[in-house]
């Protein structure tokens, strides 16, 4: 009896000892992730914050005006933009989305168009805006404009939203689905009033991403929307090149406006001018990317979801 009493309590010992050591690896390893994410945060931070203090340090009142001197109409125009990039991109890539998870049947023409999306989603930029600006701009005899800039945005955005849709469709669990068409709905009813509304806080989260991307591209917009901004408030025409909520028309975006007033700007007030438009930038990211946040935490609320 004592020989096996001691054998077991050497297991014991043997056991305890290789719970101590994985407990102690654990906190270590939770230590370093730790460090390593409040060292990405503290990046995030000094960046956003030296890029904002920078940016109103010498900014003068007329900067923030709606004239040739300020950036006002730049930042209605990215504004503008992107709403027009989204009103194109998210109900395409979405049912992108819907047909690669649900309807589309493996084989290798659905793994060609996942290669499609994969390639096109990889894409720099600049080729987008040179395929911009050779099919929307020179093919249909046209000037830079802020349609032809929201198409060359749309497609940089349609891969992301389309991948994030499936992934999302696919992340459900299957007694969604099964549930509802047990129940006699469609596929299509049960696509439309179960799994999209269970579906759409990650398919936010793409469109924020998508949205973000638009609010920053540059190179995608020198060769489509144009570098140029003129903007009568006053007029009521939308068919005017004046008009601000004319889509074609060009429109300088406020990225557009950070490079050509750091490489082509020979105003005085250029490089000022700049470092608003950066902090402006910024801020207008960060706050689309809050209130998005916000929304879809709104729906996960509404929905019952407190994960």
């Amino acid at each position: 009896m004592d020989k096996i009493s001691s054998i077991q309590s050497a297991r014991r010992s043997r056991t305890n000892a290789r719970i101590r050591s994985a407990v102690a690896s654990d906190r270590v390893m939770t230590g370093i992730f730790y460090l390593v994410a409040g060292f990405f945060l503290l990046l995030l931070f000094a960046f956003a914050a030296y890029i904002i203090l920078t940016g109103f340090a010498n900014a003068q009142p007329y900067m923030f005006s709606f004239t040739k001197k300020g950036i006002g109409n730049q930042f209605f125009n990215t504004i503008y933009l992107v709403f027009l990039s989204l009103l194109i991109s998210v109900p395409i890539g979405i049912l992108a989305g819907i047909y690669m998870s649900e309807y589309a049947k493996p084989g290798k023409m659905t793994n060609f168009l996942r290669i499609c999306i994969e390639t096109l989603s990889s894409l720099p930029s600049i080729v987008v805006g040179l395929f911009g600006y050779l099919v929307f701009i020179v093919l249909t005899h046209a000037q830079w404009n802020l349609f032809a800039g929201a198409l060359a945005v749309s497609i940089l955005s349609l891969p992301l939203i389309a991948t994030t849709t499936e992934d999302a469709f696919r992340s459900l669990p299957d007694s969604y689905k099964k549930g509802s068409l047990g129940m006699g709905a469609t596929l299509r009813q049960t696509i439309c009033t179960v799994l999209l509304p269970a579906a759409a806080p990650r398919i936010i989260t793409g469109v924020i991403l998508a949205a973000g991307r638009g609010f920053g591209e540059a190179a995608a917009l020198l060769y489509t929307a144009g570098m140029s901004t003129d903007i009568n408030w006053a007029n009521l025409n939308i068919l005017s090149p004046t008009n601000p909520f004319n889509p074609f028309r060009p429109g300088e975006t406020l990225a557009l406006n950070i490079w050509g007033s750091r490489t082509e700007a020979l105003a005085a007030d250029a490089a000022e001018i700049a470092n608003l438009s950066s902090a402006v930038l910024m801020i207008m990211v960060l706050s689309f990317s809050l209130l998005a946040h916000l929304l879809e935490g709104r729906i996960k609320k509404k929905m019952g979801d407190t994960k």
